[in-house]
């Protein structure tokens, strides 16, 4: 994809993560799923549902079939480093993202240290072979929902 198209779904990323329900314990995070075609597949943002646990990246994944063929050569667009570390569920989404055979992930911001101390996602994505492409122009805009914690 190209990088006006990068920028276009990641706005649209920044979107989802303003319709999460504020949380003291958590980041409101919006990730977009695009196929290959350059078309959404699917998209989702934390507490979607009203789950107090989802998180954005599962709530997309979610919403798709185990081995879906799109996939394959999609992108998933997260306006938050995919987590790395997980209490509340037994997969983290960057073991979720890993599984599902999106070949790339496109974040804004790399998770800072208020709920882990040191978030690995995109090493960990990186480490299995996926393409990780950070925008850090769209970081100020990934944090805005999130002015209500104390550290962003």
């Amino acid at each position: 994809m190209s990088g006006v198209d990068d920028e276009r779904w990641m706005r649209v990323a920044v979107e989802l993560a303003w319709l999460c329900p504020p949380s003291q314990t958590a980041y409101s995070v919006g990730a977009v799923i695009v196929g290959a075609d350059g078309t959404e597949v699917s998209h989702g943002y934390s507490r979607e549902g009203g789950d107090p646990v989802v998180h954005a990246e599962e709530s997309a994944l979610g919403k798709l079939a185990a081995g879906d063929p799109r996939l394959a050569g999609a992108t998933i667009y997260s306006t938050l480093e995919p987590c790395s570390e997980r209490k509340s569920r037994p997969c983290t989404c960057t073991q979720l993202i890993t599984a599902s055979g999106i070949r790339r992930v496109v974040i804004a911001w790399r998770e800072p240290s208020l709920f882990v101390a040191d978030g690995q996602g995109v090493e960990l994505l990186t480490q299995a072979g996926l393409d990780v492409t950070e925008m850090p122009s769209f970081a100020a805009q990934a944090a805005a929902p999130n002015r209500h914690l104390k550290t962003t």
